[in-house]
C-alpha cells in the first residue's frame, strides 16, 4: 500500500503525533497540508519533512469555521484535491470534574469535537466528488476507557468513536471511509505537562504518575511512540476497500484490550 500523489491533509501537525504522522504520509508519496493554530511553526515543519513542495502549512484554528474553509479551501488551490483527514488537533487539562470550569471544558470539546466536525464538513464534498477519501480521527484509549480528573476529554474522545460509524455509513457509496486511532500515552509535549499536573492533583510524586497511572495497565511498562501511531494511521489511509472502516484501533502496549 501507498499514498502515491495523494492528499492528506492533517490537523495539530506541527510537532508530535501530527508530525510523525505527516512524515510518514510523505514518506508513502503523499502530498501533506501541515494544518496548525502556529501558522510559522506549520510552515517550518512542512519544509523540514519535504523541502521539495510536496508539503505545505497552512493557519487553521479548528474551532474557527472560516479557517477551517479556508485551510481546505488553500489546500485544493494548490493540489487539487483532498483524498485523506487526520483530525489530530487536541488538547489537555486535567481536574477533578466538581473543580472544571465551564469555559475549559467548552474549549476542550471545541478543539476535540467541532474540531473534527468542522474539518470533516469541509473536507467531505472534495472526497465525495472524487469517489475516495479516508477520514482518521486521533481518538484515545480514553475513547474506551475513563480516567479520573479528564471528563472532558474522555467524553470528547468517546464522541469521536460514534461521529466515524457515522462518517463511515455516509461515505460509504461514495468510497469514503472513517476511522479512530486510540493511543495510550505517547510522550509528546502535551503528556508531559499531564505528569506534573497529575502528581500535584493526584498528590503522589511524577515516577508514580508515570508508573503507576499512566503506565500501570500496559503489559510492558513502555510509552507508545509517535511512530507506532503514525503507522495505523499510514494502514488507515492506505487502506483500498470499505473492509476497514467504521472502526477504532487501540495502540497502547496492551493497555486496552479488545
Amino acid at each position: 500500500m501507498d499514498l502515491n500523489d495523494q492528499v492528506a491533509i492533517v490537523t495539530g501537525a506541527a510537532s508530535g503525533i501530527g508530525k510523525a504522522i505527516a512524515t510518514r504520509f510523505v514518506k508513502a508519496g503523499a502530498r501533506v497540508v501541515i494544518a496548525d493554530l502556529d501558522s510559522d511553526a506549520a510552515s517550518a515543519t512542512a519544509r523540514a519533512i519535504d523541502p521539495t513542495g510536496r508539503s505545505m502549512g497552512v493557519a487553521m484554528n479548528v474551532t474557527d469555521e472560516d479557517a477551517v474553509n479556508a485551510g481546505v479551501a488553500a489546500t485544493v488551490s494548490k493540489y487539487g484535491r483532498v483524498d485523506v483527514l487526520v483530525s489530530n488537533a487536541g488538547i489537555q487539562i486535567v481536574h477533578p470534574l466538581e473543580e472544571f470550569t465551564y469555559a475549559d471544558w467548552k474549549k476542550l470539546m471545541a478543539i476535540h469535537v467541532d474540531g473534527a466536525f468542522l474539518t470533516t464538513r469541509a473536507c467531505l464534498p472534495h472526497m465525495y466528488r472524487a469517489g475516495r477519501g479516508s477520514v482518521i480521527y486521533m481518538g484515545s484509549v480514553h475513547s474506551k476507557e475513563a480516567s479520573v480528573l479528564k471528563a472532558p476529554y474522555v467524553t470528547a474522545k468517546h464522541g469521536l468513536i460514534g461521529l466515524a460509524k457515522v462518517v463511515a455509513k455516509e461515505g460509504a457509496a461514495h468510497g469514503v471511509r472513517a476511522n479512530v486511532i486510540c493511543p495510550g500515552f505517547v510522550r509528546t509535549p502535551l503528556v508531559e505537562k499531564q505528569i506534573p499536573e497529575q502528581a500535584k492533583a493526584l498528590g503522589i510524586s511524577e515516577a508514580d504518575v508515570i508508573k503507576n497511572v499512566m503506565l500501570k495497565e500496559t503489559v510492558d511498562g513502555e510509552f507508545t511512540t509517535v511512530e507506532d501511531v503514525a503507522e495505523v494511521a499510514f494502514t488507515f489511509a492506505a487502506f483500498p476497500t470499505n473492509a476497514l472502516t467504521g472502526q477504532s484501533l487501540v495502540v497502547s502496549h496492551g493497555w486496552f484490550m479488545q
